[in-house]
């Protein structure tokens, strides 16, 4: 079984550990660290019990908080999932039926033969002017 030296609030220790677990030590004491370190740093030298239980408080604390916000995470996360299933689980919506209005045959039909007259009248209206010039040389 490994021993480890980890180091709170500037005192040093030996701690025994599985094989394999060192780098989980290693990390948890260096979160117990920060948190023995602000009290060092607020309160000047305490006993080493104290500066330890309070240290182990204050991580507590913390702890409980972030178990709250991920037991919230959570429920919000299971109602998403529970209204993302219902959505799938959903029938398709009905189709929407879009009209769209067609211009009837007999329409088109009316307005080539206008458009025809039109082309004629025009044509027949530069025949004259075309004669009018030519009568006025």
């Amino acid at each position: 079984m490994p021993e480890v030296g980890i180091s709170i609030g500037g005192r040093r220790f030996e701690v025994a550990c599985q094989d394999g677990e060192e780098h989980f030590l290693e990390m948890a004491a260096g979160l117990l660290d920060r948190e023995a370190s602000t009290l060092v740093q607020q309160t000047g030298r305490i006993p080493e019990s104290r500066m330890l239980l309070m240290a182990g408080l204050m991580l507590a604390d913390r702890t409980a908080g972030m178990e709250d916000k991920l037991d919230a995470l959570q429920g919000q996360l299971a109602e998403m999932q529970a209204e993302l299933e219902a959505l799938r689980n959903a029938p398709p919506p009905e189709p929407r039926v879009v009209e769209v209005p067609v211009v009837p045959d007999s329409v088109g039909d009316t307005l080539a033969e206008l458009a025809a007259r039109a082309e004629a009248l025009a044509d027949t209206v530069e025949e004259k002017a075309a004669g009018q010039s030519g009568d006025d040389s």
